[in-house]
């Protein structure tokens, strides 16, 4: 399992929708940027440098989800490929796979079926209308690799816009830019249960 490719996928974007004030500017025609690297995401690399360090992180990543009696993701097997396609499309992308973690904790209690009450979907947040504005309409943002391809390629993008600024990148991704509430969740979840120091 650890050695299998993961499937390419389809892009899309992300976001949140939780702030409505901030959904103008996350909307496609306010970022063509964004499209572009939405558009350029397709990587089939394998994301761990080698089977230990798989195991490590792997395991480590589920001993922590263990301690969440309150996630959904309830099945050992069905965490452990959860994991490897957070720290693939993480990887991929350039981020902490375990801020994209933090990100996911906030975003849907790890709910891969959670809808906003904006419409935003899955582990991530994803907004159904990237799904058109980048010709993938038969995109299911409920499938797994699919939404995190998506949340992970946005947060890169915007951690890119904020040269590398976490809390106006998550601003940005939750469409409350100017606001640090929820950088701040984020952060709190990142720092109390996903940071790593090996």
């Amino acid at each position: 399992m650890l050695n299998s490719k993961a499937p390419a996928l389809l892009l899309t974007v992300i976001l949140s929708g939780h702030c409505a004030p901030g959904m103008a500017e996350a909307m496609p025609n306010h970022d063509p940027e964004l499209r572009v690297a939405l558009l350029g995401a397709v990587s089939t690399a394998e994301s761990f440098p080698d089977r230990f360090d798989a195991e490590v992180w792997l395991m480590d990543m589920q001993s922590r989800l263990d301690g969440m009696k309150w996630i959904k993701l309830k099945n050992q097997r069905e965490r452990l490929e959860f994991l490897r396609l957070v720290h693939h499309e993480a990887s991929r992308a350039g981020i902490s796979p375990e801020m994209v973690l933090a990100v996911i904790q906030v975003e849907s209690a790890f709910d891969r079926f959670a809808v906003s009450r904006v419409g935003a979907r899955g582990y991530m947040q994803i907004m159904p209308f990237w799904k058109n504005e980048i010709g993938r309409s038969d995109d299911n943002l409920m499938h797994t690799p699919t939404n995190l391809r998506y949340g992970c390629t946005i947060l890169r993008h915007y951690l890119d816009k904020e040269n590398g600024n976490w809390i106006r990148a998550l601003a940005r991704y939750n469409g409350s830019l100017g606001r640090t509430v929820y950088p701040e969740k984020v952060m709190s979840a990142w720092e109390k249960y996903w940071f790593v120091n090996y």
